[in-house]
């Protein structure tokens, strides 16, 4: 019996001495997963999760190099630049309008930008075109009556005043 409890209170003491590893320090690059509304999204720790998520699942190309940033809206950091006209994966459709990526082919959140900053791919075309082709602001010609019997007109191209 005396030598049950020496094996005993010196096994107790060995696991006692020992120290669980420490966990890894948490940096901007460690990959976590958060729930959102049902959908479980995987992203880099420096991503901050949304409070609302509404999934797209969608291809979308940038219209131009906006900014993606960490959280969505304009007061989180700035993770990288979109490339205009590159294919991205919309993930969903966060609060206040943005919009979740990910690279094309990839599940990984990578940011949010603004939903005016992406369009679906198939309309990518279409719209571009359309943005082109705007018609140009006419240039209001600024007339006056003189003397009630003729009228000047100002030259919207050097700012002289021309009388008719």
């Amino acid at each position: 019996m005396n030598m049950r409890t020496i094996i005993s209170l010196l096994f107790v003491m060995t696991v006692v001495g020992c120290k669980a590893p420490p966990k890894p320090a948490v940096t901007d690059d460690t990959i976590v997963t958060h729930q959102v509304n049902g959908v479980t999204l995987t992203h880099r720790y420096a991503v901050s999760p949304p409070a609302e998520f509404k999934p797209v699942n969608a291809s979308y190309r940038a219209l131009y190099p906006a900014s993606l940033m960490s959280r969505p809206d304009f007061s989180g950091k700035v993770i990288r630049t979109l490339e205009a006209g590159k294919t991205y994966e919309v993930l969903g459709q966060v609060e206040h309008f943005w919009m979740a990526l990910a690279d094309e082919g990839k599940d990984e959140l990578i940011g949010y930008v603004p939903m005016r900053a992406v369009v679906k791919a198939e309309q990518y075309e279409a719209t571009i075109r359309k943005q082109s082709t705007r018609p140009k602001a006419r240039k209001k010609a600024t007339c006056v009556n003189v003397d009630g019997s003729g009228k000047a007109c100002k030259d919207t191209n050097n700012g002289t005043w021309i009388l008719d």
